[in-house]
């Protein structure tokens, strides 16, 4: 089991993953926002998120090559199609948000809310690709305890970072937003 970080495929989505963070979350979005920054309203929620992907990734890596709760050899690939899929929504909410999407939760200048793409559907598609990249890890590593300590850890996370985007939202947006939050789910479509 502790070759798991060896097996060509996980590595394969492991580098996806971190290149899509660098340039698809940091890059890309810091070039077309042009530094146009109108007001921060917190950047503790946004260290909470990396802080537990971190402890996250290393308590699944730990699991894992202790052989601690191991799961059957194709869970890691149907981990990986996991992370992959989470990847690719991640990077298409980031995408259509352009220089609105920020690590941190802020307004920039002209910021307007947008409800295309997945926006349409859930208000948070780039968490739920999140979500899906830790799950994902978590069953690539095949190890259910580390699959469900990273689906609290960075679930609770994610939590927290919801709450304080949509009251910086609100307050910026006020009925607009409400509007909009009527018309869509948070997380799950349809659900929740």
């Amino acid at each position: 089991m502790s070759q798991f970080l060896e097996d060509p495929i996980i590595v394969f989505a492991l580098l996806t993953w971190l290149l899509s963070e660098i340039i698809g979350a940091a890059i890309i979005p810091f070039l077309r926002r042009k530094g146009k920054v109108k007001t921060r309203s917190d950047r503790s929620s946004g260290i909470i998120v990396r802080l537990m992907t971190y402890v996250s990734v290393l308590l699944c890596i730990y699991f894992a090559i202790g052989s601690i709760a191991i799961l059957p050899e194709w869970f890691s690939y149907v981990g990986v199609t996991i992370m992959l899929i989470g990847i690719a929504l991640r990077q298409w909410a980031i995408w259509v948000l352009g220089g609105f999407f920020s690590t941190e939760v802020k307004i920039v200048s002209n910021q307007t809310i947008v409800k295309g793409g997945p926006y349409r559907v859930v208000r948070h598609p780039s968490y739920i690709g999140l979500l899906m990249i830790m799950l994902g890890f978590g069953l690539a590593a095949r190890t259910w305890l580390g699959t469900v300590a990273t689906l609290f850890l960075f679930g609770a996370a994610i939590g927290h970072r919801i709450k304080v985007e949509e009251n910086a939202l609100k307050k910026e947006f006020g009925e607009e937003y409400l509007d909009y939050a009527k018309k869509t789910k948070r997380l799950i479509p349809f659900l929740y």
